[in-house]
């Protein structure tokens, strides 16, 4: 029974007519090499997601930027504050809401260079790099650390960093020196919870900021590097004589301010 099944299938193969299996071998072939264009296929689609992400966040960085010229930003550190429900005190003032004491302290203090780089010191960042002792100073520049505050995040990373440069660049020409600083100076962090010139003068000298000292200025400039162990309004040894420190230099950015001045 088994022999004839066997004839009897082998009888109905020989008897398909030579045009059918003509035209089922290309389409044998069509299907091997379509399974073989499957793989890189799935390959480029998810590099072509891979690559979309990082383009979508450009996108977005660029259409907060825009928004950011006209409207003060929140830092993401505030941004975290509010998510985990913690208090933020924080109160936007324009640059001329701002002492030129505190402007000219901040400069002296974080970037004495300001007005002269475009969002990038170039030699500073060269310095470091040349530095065969490991780097003894950041080479960060206000436009940096206003990039870094409000669009990415806190502590060291050399991916942070490497999206530092380009963001400080770009913004440096979009927003100018004067939007720059006034955003800067709105959003840096003088306390646990205290963002921003107004609210640390009210918090710490019982002040608007458009009244303080040079001496008050320059205790808020020491602790900035710093504000959660240093504090301007209770100064420790170290804070004081490093605001003597950058009171006594405050003149000699004096002529290079150029850019910040109404």
């Amino acid at each position: 029974m088994r022999r004839s099944a066997v004839r009897a299938e082998e009888t109905r193969v020989e008897a398909r007519p030579p045009a059918a299996i003509a035209e089922e071998q290309p389409l044998r072939r069509r299907s091997g090499i379509s399974e073989r264009r499957a793989g890189p296929g799935r390959l480029r689609r998810l590099v072509g997601l891979v690559l979309l992400v990082p383009a979508i966040g450009l996108v977005l960085v660029l259409a907060l930027g825009l928004v950011y010229s006209a409207v003060t930003p929140p830092s993401t550190l505030m941004l975290g504050r509010w998510l985990t429900l913690q208090p933020v005190a924080r109160e936007a003032v324009p640059l001329s809401g701002i002492s030129p004491n505190l402007v000219q302290a901040v400069l002296t203090s974080e970037d004495q260079r300001f007005c002269l780089h475009h969002g990038v010191d170039l030699g500073a960042l060269r310095d470091v790099v040349e530095d065969e002792d490991g780097p003894s100073r950041g080479a960060s520049t206000i436009a940096m650390q206003t990039v870094k505050n409000v669009f990415l995040w806190p502590g060291r990373s050399y991916i942070r960093k490497a999206l530092e440069i380009p963001l400080a660049a770009a913004f440096d020409a979009l927003w100018g020196k004067r939007r720059m600083l006034e955003i800067y100076l709105n959003v840096a962090e003088w306390g646990d919870g205290i963002y921003g010139a107004q609210a640390a003068s009210r918090h710490w000298f019982g002040k608007d900021a458009r009244n303080l000292t040079r001496q008050e200025a320059a205790l808020l400039a020491a602790a900035l590097p710093n504000p959660i162990q240093r504090s301007a309004g209770k100064p420790s040894r170290s804070v004081r004589a490093i605001a003597a420190r950058i009171q006594a230099r405050m003149g000699q950015v004096e002529g290079l301010m150029g850019c910040v001045r109404g």
